[in-house]
């Protein structure tokens, strides 16, 4: 095996033993032949469409199996073997609609072999990371796919709800095909350029679906706290499971709790109608060992991340959507027109004793930008006035690597004129910090789940619009982001699209990044580690 596409891969070098993720050699290896067939798929469906439009189900298929690949969401060897054939299935559809040609640029004898699962490893030896001799070619070809992970899994939760956009699968398709061609540096770094701008329309279209299904979010307080019924932890990304399991769950007794990057689900007043719907229990993904230990009811992943699992809590874990691990109970997709069931989860709750209280307290979430954007006025004038010198973006994710203490010690030792602005699970390193508010302005503003980064762009956008600037880079914002896994990937290159230039991006550069390739976003885009935090406390506070 060899991975690198997340913060944690060994050395900054690359996972070639077993991955710090907990995955093991067979699965990722089952996952870069998954890849390797998804390409296979984007080859034909370019050619297919020039024949006319294409069913959506390809499109559709393509982000779910790019989703299940993302670092800590699947580990279930048998269920992605299972998108491997499904994949095979369509891509010989789309082989069929497109006159039978071979797709050059693919190894036929890693994707024609017999339905054997035994074959499925020998044959994904051939099409790894590795199996691209270039290094800078490999480079740029990875930071392409990792971004188009990220932009499929907020494709894929959009598309649950309602709502979906053509032009995004067929730029994933197109962008997949590409790294199977023999393109200049200069067209593949244009597809990732292109990768950002596809990122912030696919967040701007998972916006809109969970404010038009949900609501905007609202300034909330978060009870951290716990009460004496059975509870179910609900932990990831996914608003629909939320809305299906509270449905489900009203009038039986049992208490829902979300978890991780669910936290921000307590802010949409859809939500909030629920009184056995009572606040967040824990912190970030990384601390579940311990935290789904002490909830002692059922939990239920809907997303990444799910690690390794402990004998404490392995006998009431579920997974649903694209999320997997072996041995666990996995909740069916919900049938067309209706819902998932998640009677099983209930069931067990009943018979579990209440949560462990391991801390008490309110946390504040809601900054989304409708809500930031009400109180633009406030914040203008606080700008204008010199109560607030500075805004700072520390979005992104959280991770074990101990040089993460690095982002609470910036949120610590920022001045009092300086607001945070936050959106993942990054902001666990400082969101429970006592850091006090500014005029009624709190110096953290937490604007949601990672996708919601697109709410501080638009935030910043409108900021450049109200201050007459022709520059976003010319604002009072420093950017310094935390990421460790493909959603962060997005993220990052839509904000290259915006033209965001300054970025300190830690706690390390990504390995997949060659120095040559760093030399370009060094150059076009002023990228650069995180330094000691005195150094860049100072450096971000004089706008540098």
């Amino acid at each position: 095996m060899f991975c690198y596409q997340c913060q944690e891969t060994v050395k900054n070098v690359g996972c070639d033993v077993r991955g710090v993720c907990g995955k093991v050699e067979e699965t990722s290896n089952l996952q870069d032949l998954l890849v390797h067939v998804l390409k296979g798929i984007a080859i034909f469906a370019e050619k297919a469409k020039k024949a006319g439009p294409l069913d959506r189900k390809y499109g559709r298929f393509t982000t779910q199996a790019l989703f299940a690949t993302i670092t800590n969401a699947n580990f279930d060897n048998d269920r992605i073997i299972s998108l491997i054939r499904e994949g095979l299935k369509l891509r010989g559809e789309l082989k069929e609609k497109s006159g039978g040609d071979k797709a050059k640029g693919l190894h036929d004898a890693a994707v024609w072999f017999s339905d054997d699962p035994a074959e499925f490893e020998k044959k994904a030896a051939q099409v790894g990371i590795l199996s691209m001799g270039n290094e800078d070619v490999r480079s740029l070809r990875m930071l392409l796919i990792y971004g188009l992970k990220g932009i499929a899994a907020y494709a894929d939760h959009a598309a649950l709800l309602g709502f979906e956009d053509d032009a995004i699968y067929d730029f994933i398709m197109e962008a997949l095909a590409s790294t199977t061609k023999d393109l200049t540096v200069d067209e593949m770094v244009a597809m990732v350029m292109r990768a950002g701008e596809c990122a912030v329309t696919v967040m701007a279209l998972l916006d809109k679906a969970n404010t038009t299904t949900y609501g905007n979010p609202e300034i909330s307080k978060v009870n951290i706290g716990v009460r004496g019924n059975p509870g179910i932890l609900i932990s990831g990304h996914d608003l629909k499971d939320l809305d299906e399991l509270l449905k489900q769950t009203e009038g039986t007794g049992v208490d829902v709790y979300t978890h991780g990057e669910m936290l921000p689900a307590n802010a949409y007043p859809a939500f909030k109608k629920y009184g056995h719907f009572v606040g967040n229990y824990g912190g970030s993904w990384w601390k579940q060992g311990e935290e789904f230990a002490s909830f002692n009811g059922p939990i239920l992943m809907t997303t990444n991340c799910i690690i390794p699992l402990k004998d404490a809590y392995k006998d009431r874990i579920f997974t649903t959507g694209m999320t997997g691990y072996p041995g666990v109970p996995h909740i069916p997709d919900r049938p067309e027109g209706g819902t998932k069931d998640f009677s099983a989860v209930i069931a067990l709750a009943k018979k579990c004793p209440p949560p462990t209280e391991i801390e008490t307290g309110e946390l504040v979430t809601g900054f989304a930008h409708n809500q930031v954007l009400a109180l633009a006025d406030k914040v203008v004038d606080a700008v204008k006035s010199g109560a607030i010198k500075r805004f700072v973006v520390m979005a992104g994710c959280d991770g074990r690597h101990k040089t993460r203490s690095y982002y609470t010690d910036v949120a610590s030792r920022l001045p009092q004129d300086a607001v945070i602005l936050t959106a993942g699970c990054a902001k666990y390193r400082y969101n429970k910090l006592p850091l006090g508010d500014i005029g009624g302005i709190p110096r953290v503003l937490d604007a949601g789940q990672c996708n919601d980064c697109y709410s501080l762009a638009v935030i910043a956008l409108k900021l450049k619009e109200v201050f007459g600037l022709d520059d976003i880079n010319d604002l009072p914002i420093s950017f310094d982001v935390a990421w460790y896994e493909q959603k962060a990937v997005a993220v990052l290159l839509a904000l290259l699209f915006l033209g965001v230039k300054g970025i300190r991006l830690g706690p390390t550069l990504p390995a997949f990044v060659s120095p040559s390739v760093l030399k370009v976003l060094v150059k076009n885009f002023n990228i650069r580690p995180i330094a000691d935090v005195e150094t860049d406390v100072a450096a971000m506070m004089q706008g540098n």
